[in-house]
């Protein structure tokens, strides 16, 4: 390659990865305001906490839904094991379960940018992969969130990573493939075991392997199951059979075709270029493939099958309580698939001169001439392509003295503190001092309670000392299965046992909600990241208005 073409190559792609960078540090800004913000920000954040509380005393957090305080969570337990000894040292606060997960974010955009580099050797797109995952919009806003979606993706990547150079059979493997076969493994089991939705990942692995010798395939699965499964009923035994209840049956909802169809589509919105490129690099495999049967046992075979499932997978953001966070596996496979693709063509077009060089015939012109211009169009058409997708993902605050002058120049609207490209202007948006004060003022209420306190967002109960009484959307879940007795509840709102109530999504079954209107009524509304929180006492008597003063939420995603 000459020395003009190398120059606009290196420059363009030097844009491209500088707005990427300007991308990382919206995303770091985003992160540090949420490690001071000291109140949920994600409804489930804050029985995330209450889990790893638990945990940290001793205790189980898959229990009766039906006796006080009607309280278990749906998602196992490793995210919250990891968490348990800052729990010990700090006490309950939400900064080291949001610094954990953005690490998480960090460690999987390393590895995607290692299985790139690995395999090609090509430092600027293994960079760009790495931060294009960090660019993407639900990566910001879900990524260092107290929530255990991106733990269960670094987990997932970093398996996929270490079992995609299993590519030759060996009867006996050497000490390098038994180790890769072990770490493997072990990070597929810590993904399933972080978040139910790794079991694709799972599968993916195994079938994997599988290629890799059969025999010694399914002995590598045979281990990997038993140990998986002895984990699952010993914990279902310890817990009297709540586990399997609260993580497996509390979790078959309601599937809603509209949610799925529109979260594919914006997912497929934001990342057109990407998805597009990595769908080619899935096509080039499987020809390959066709061609030559050792392709299926190559890494690149891996990473294509691995976006296939995990896109596939995503359908599963249709059920009710899903959303966006069930895309974040297929968002790092599709990064490393479309860095894979770009990394091979600039390779290819790269590796010209040399072979030209070598020849031991007569070059033509016209070649010359042919062969130079596909190396033009390549240093021109990947920066343009990744710059264009940088285009489809913007996402900024628009306000300050940093932000508001680009905003202008971008011309995006500054009314909103926050811009996004699909229009997620409260989740995303940094929160500020304003939200601190006024989540302090709803803090206020359940501190003051000199009895129970029932509160939506377990912040409220757990910052002011006091035990959290139910997890609204598992409630639901179970109630909209027809497997929850909620009168214990009932009875003890009807009795106006809990001195204040807080809600704000309403994600309660309707006998309690029903029970709420009658018995309780609103002192007070506080607005808090753009959400309102309603502060409600006992009544003086209670209402025997049949009419329910909530009603229950229909087809909402904003639930875990």
């Amino acid at each position: 390659m000459n020395r003009a073409l190398k120059t606009v190559s290196a420059l363009l792609l030097g844009v491209a990865i500088l707005v990427f960078v300007g991308y990382f540090l919206i995303y770091l800004r985003y992160t540090v305001a949420l490690l001071q913000f000291p109140f949920d920000y994600d409804q489930g954040e804050g029985f995330e906490l209450n889990d790893s509380v638990l945990f940290a005393r001793g205790q189980w957090p898959y229990q009766s839904n039906e006796v006080y305080p009607f309280y278990a969570s749906n998602y196992p337990p490793l995210y919250h094991l990891f968490l348990v000894p800052f729990v010990w040292i700090f006490g309950p606060a939400y900064w080291y379960g949001r610094l954990f997960s953005f690490l998480s974010t960090l460690v999987t955009a390393a590895a995607i940018g290692y299985a790139i580099h690995r395999q090609y050797h090509d430092k600027p797109i293994a960079v760009l992969a790495a931060l294009s995952f960090l660019a993407s919009n639900y990566v910001y806003h879900i990524g260092p969130l107290f929530r255990q979606h991106i733990s269960m993706v670094m987990f997932e990547t970093l398996a996929i990573v270490i079992l995609a150079p299993l590519s030759r059979a060996r009867a006996v493997p050497n000490r390098d493939e038994r180790t890769r076969f072990f770490f493997g493994l072990l990070f597929l089991l810590a993904a399933g075991y972080t978040k139910q939705l790794a079991y694709a990942t799972a599968a993916v692995g195994l079938l994997f392997i599988l290629t890799r010798g059969l025999k010694r395939g399914l002995i590598a699965a045979a281990i990997f199951i038993a140990v998986a499964g002895a984990i699952f009923g010993l914990i279902n035994i310890a817990t009297g059979g709540q586990w399997w209840i609260n993580i497996i049956l509390a979790n078959i909802n309601e599937f809603i075709p509209g949610q799925m169809q529109g979260l594919y589509l914006q997912w497929y919105d934001l990342h057109l270029v990407l998805i597009w490129l990595a769908a080619v690099w899935v096509i080039l495999v499987i020809a390959r493939a066709r061609r030559a049967r050792s392709e299926c046992n190559s890494g690149g075979f891996l990473y294509a099958l691995w976006f296939v499932a995990a896109a596939a997978n995503a359908a599963l953001a249709g059920k009710w309580g899903a959303g966006e966070s069930y895309f974040m596996t297929a968002i790092a496979a599709m990064c490393i698939c479309a860095g894979l693709l770009i990394a091979e063509w600039r390779a290819r077009a790269g590796g010209w001169d040399a072979a030209m060089r070598g020849a031991d015939f007569p070059v033509r012109p016209l070649l010359i001439a042919k062969w130079r211009a596909i190396q033009w169009a390549t240093a021109l058409a990947i920066p343009f392509l990744l710059i264009a997708q940088s285009a489809r993902l913007i996402h900024m605050p628009t306000q300050g003295r940093l932000f508001a002058p680009i905003a202008r120049v971008l011309n995006l609207p500054t009314d909103s503190p926050y811009f996004d490209a699909q229009g997620y202007t409260q989740t995303g948006r940094p929160p500020n001092s304003i939200d601190i004060e006024q989540g302090y003022k709803i803090l206020a209420y359940t501190r003051a309670a000199a009895g129970p306190v029932m509160t939506e967002e377990a912040a409220f109960s757990l910052l002011a000392g006091k035990e959290q009484v139910g997890n609204p959307t598992q409630l639901l879940n179970l109630a909209k299965n027809s497997m929850l007795d909620s009168s214990a509840m009932v009875d003890m709102i009807n009795r106006r046992a809990f001195d204040i109530i807080v809600l704000k999504a309403e994600f309660y079954p309707r006998p309690v909600l029903i029970a709420i209107g009658q018995n309780y009524e609103p002192v007070e509304t506080i607005i808090m990241n753009g959400f309102d929180y309603r502060i409600l006492k006992p009544r003086p008597n209670p209402s025997n208005d049949p009419n329910p003063l909530f009603q229950p939420p229909r087809g909402d995603t904003y639930a875990p």
